[in-house]
C-alpha cells in the first residue's frame, strides 16, 4: 500500500472513529473538555518524540495525568469543570511549547505535532485508531440505552437509581483514547475539529440520538478524505484541509437546517423512548 493509499485509510478510519465518538461529546456537552484534552497533550507528545517512543503513547500517558487533573480541580470548591479544562488546556499547552524549546534537534517537526501528519500515519497508527472506533462502537452498543438516558434526562437517570460517574468516565476514557489516535492525522490543535463539527452538523439536521451517532462518523470519514484529496490536488497540508472541511459540513447542516426551519438546539427525545436509542 503505497503512502497516499495509507492516508486515505487513515483518514475514513480516524474520521469515523472521532466523529462517533464527538456525537457523545457534543451531545453531552464536553466539547471544552475535548478540547483540553487535545492541547493538553501535547507536552505528552513532545517528550515521547525526545525519548523516541510513539508519539500515541506519550500522548496517552499526558492524557491520563490530565484526566486526573481535571478531575480534582473540579473538585475544588467553587470551581468546576470549565475552570479545570481551561487551565489544563493552557497549562498543558505551554508547557509543551517550553519543552519543545528546551530541546533542542528534536527528531520531529514541531509543524506534525501541532498540525498532523496524514500522509506519514504508520500502520500501527491505522490500527490503533480502528481499535479505539471498535472500542467505542461496542461500548455504545452495549451502554447506549444508558448513556442516552443520562445525557438527556440526568436527573432522571440519578432518580432512577442510576450511579452518573461511571457513565461519565466511560465517555471521558473513549474522548481521551480519540484524541491521541487522532494525533498523527490533525495535531494536537486541530484534532478538536474533526471531533466537534462532524457531531455538531449532524445534530443540526438530524432529530435523534442513534441519527446522530450513525451520521457523524460518515461525516467525518468524508471530511477525512475530503481533506486529503484537497491536499493533494492543491499542494496545503493535510491537517488544516481536513480540518476545514469537517468545518464546512458543519455550514452546509446549518445551511440546510435554517432552510428547513430546523431550531437551533441539542437533540432531544422523550426518556421514556431511550430504549429506541440504544445501538444494537
Amino acid at each position: 500500500m503505497g503512502y497516499f493509499e495509507r492516508a486515505l485509510l487513515a483518514a475514513v478510519v480516524i474520521g469515523a472513529g472521532a466523529g462517533f465518538v464527538g456525537a457523545l461529546v457534543v451531545l453531552r456537552r464536553r466539547t471544552f473538555f475535548a478540547q483540553a484534552l487535545t492541547h493538553g497533550t501535547y507536552p505528552g507528545a513532545v517528550a515521547a518524540a525526545a525519548l523516541g517512543v510513539s508519539v500515541p503513547a506519550g500522548a496517552a500517558a499526558a492524557s491520563v495525568i490530565l484526566v486526573a487533573v481535571m478531575a480534582g480541580i473540579a473538585r475544588i470548591r467553587q470551581q468546576g469543570a470549565q475552570v479545570a479544562a481551561g487551565i489544563v488546556l493552557t497549562g498543558g499547552f505551554a508547557a509543551g511549547a517550553l519543552l519543545q524549546a528546551m530541546i533542542p534537534g528534536l527528531p520531529v517537526q514541531a509543524e506534525s505535532l501541532l498540525v498532523g501528519s496524514i500522509l506519514t500515519v504508520s500502520d500501527a497508527d491505522i490500527a490503533l485508531a480502528a481499535a479505539v472506533a471498535l472500542i467505542a462502537f461496542i461500548a455504545v452498543a452495549f451502554v447506549g440505552k444508558e448513556i442516552a438516558f443520562s445525557t438527556f434526562d440526568p436527573a432522571g437517570f440519578r432518580a432512577a437509581g442510576y450511579r452518573e460517574w461511571p457513565v461519565d468516565l466511560l465517555v471521558l476514557a473513549l474522548t481521551a483514547a480519540t484524541v491521541v489516535s487522532a494525533l498523527p492525522a490533525v495535531g494536537a490543535i486541530l484534532a478538536i475539529a474533526l471531533i466537534a463539527a462532524p457531531a455538531a452538523g449532524a445534530r443540526l439536521v438530524v432529530g435523534s440520538f442513534r441519527g446522530v451517532l450513525l451520521a457523524a462518523p460518515v461525516i467525518g470519514a468524508a471530511s477525512g478524505v475530503i481533506g486529503v484529496l484537497a491536499s493533494r490536488a492543491y499542494a496545503v497540508a493535510a491537517g488544516p484541509a481536513i480540518a476545514l472541511a469537517a468545518t464546512a459540513f458543519f455550514l452546509l447542516a446549518l445551511g440546510i437546517s435554517k432552510v428547513r426551519g430546523l431550531p437551533w438546539k441539542r437533540v432531544d427525545i422523550p426518556v421514556e423512548t431511550a430504549e429506541d436509542a440504544r445501538i444494537a
